[in-house]
């Protein structure tokens, strides 16, 4: 199993050379077993994506959606498979029901704000709504879901299949304030307890590091992490890789740099910068 990098960028995508080397697109990672890939978030990076898919001729698909903010959505009316026949499009997003997804996705895809409606692609993919604790079987893969900490509300994700497992905990911040929990390095709270349930022994945590810890300390409700925290998390759950990403629009590739330089060698646990491109292969 493979992970791969599409958009690594939180927010907004830029488009500028000093962020030509880290990619400017916005958040879409892909969880690919070689049969039905797995797509956590539809930002700009969805649409190289969905382009791709298309062109390996991939017959299913899973598309997760974390929330519904517009730096995640972007690229979902550009996502190829959803408009390509024979391929199969499953769309699971926070929601009630099915329904309640449409109904949501529709607000931004409603002719106005965008020319697709959803009415235009909802007969052609399956939605799905799922909520807090869920777990459901999608595609070749088992999904649970837990809530993060987010303007709004969001979902992380643990996706497990063939013995595998990923945790995708983008727009999140921390789940205790710095004197508590495991911000202050104690015993986790009971919103972290929850979460660490959901990352536990993973093989790869992706996480939302857009701050940095005094970035955060200004904008503490604004609902991102710093990487201090992620890897405390990520120790606390015994995962095995962990993922920087969601990087501030305004960070450059050299900003970057001496971020990985800051966190990348690091004792315990396997870290490393999220890129637009990188494959992080699960079996090596």
């Amino acid at each position: 199993m493979k992970v791969r990098y599409w958009g690594v960028r939180g927010s907004i995508p830029v488009a500028a050379p000093d962020t030509a080397r880290y990619g400017g697109n916005s958040s879409c990672v892909e969880i690919d077993d070689g049969v039905c890939p797995v797509v956590l978030d539809c930002g700009t990076g969805a649409r190289a994506l969905g382009r791709d898919l298309v062109l390996r001729h991939v017959k299913e698909v899973v598309v997760l959606l974390s929330h519904y903010h517009m730096d995640h959505l972007y690229g979902f009316p550009y996502f190829g498979p959803i408009f390509t026949p024979n391929c199969r499009v499953t769309v699971a997003a926070p929601g009630v029901s099915a329904v309640d997804v449409k109904n949501r996705l529709g607000r931004y895809m409603n002719g106005r704000y965008h020319p697709i409606r959803i009415d235009d692609v909802a007969e052609e993919i399956e939605l799905v709504g799922m909520r807090p604790g869920g777990r459901a079987t999608l595609g070749k893969a088992t999904v649970t879901a837990a809530s993060l900490s987010h303007p709004g509300g969001c979902l992380g994700y643990r996706v497990e299949f063939d013995g595998r497992s990923v945790a995708y905990l983008t727009d999140t911040g921390p789940l205790s304030p710095p004197h508590q929990g495991l911000s202050a390095g104690l015993p986790a709270s009971g919103a972290e307890k929850r979460v660490l349930e959901l990352v536990k022994g993973v093989d790869l945590l992706v996480m939302d590091t857009m701050f940095s810890f005094e970035e955060y300390l200004t904008k503490m409700t604004w609902g991102h992490c710093h990487p201090g925290y992620a890897i405390r998390l990520a120790e606390a759950a015994g995962a095995k890789r962990l993922g920087l990403f969601h990087h501030a629009p305004d960070a450059s590739d050299e900003a970057l740099d001496q971020l990985a330089v800051q966190w990348c060698d690091h004792p315990t646990i396997d870290v490393h910068m999220a890129q637009e491109g990188k494959v992080v292969d699960l079996e090596g």
